[in-house]
């Protein structure tokens, strides 16, 4: 099942909106920023209809 998000880039701090697939469970995974291009750890945690994303830089 996929949901949309909006997280600011730890880097830049632009607001940017994605897709998260719910199906998979927990997940931890990096993307660019469609913005400055700089890699994200996106942290993605679901517990049964509730669902929590975090997303943070390589350094933190």
């Amino acid at each position: 099942m996929l949901e949309s998000a909006l997280y600011d880039c730890p880097y830049c701090g632009e607001r940017i909106e994605t897709s998260v697939d719910l199906s998979g469970g927990d997940q931890n995974y990096i993307e660019d920023c469609q913005v400055c291009c700089r890699p994200i750890i996106f942290e993605l945690q679901v517990h049964g209809d509730e669902w929590m994303l975090e997303v943070r830089s390589e350094n933190e």
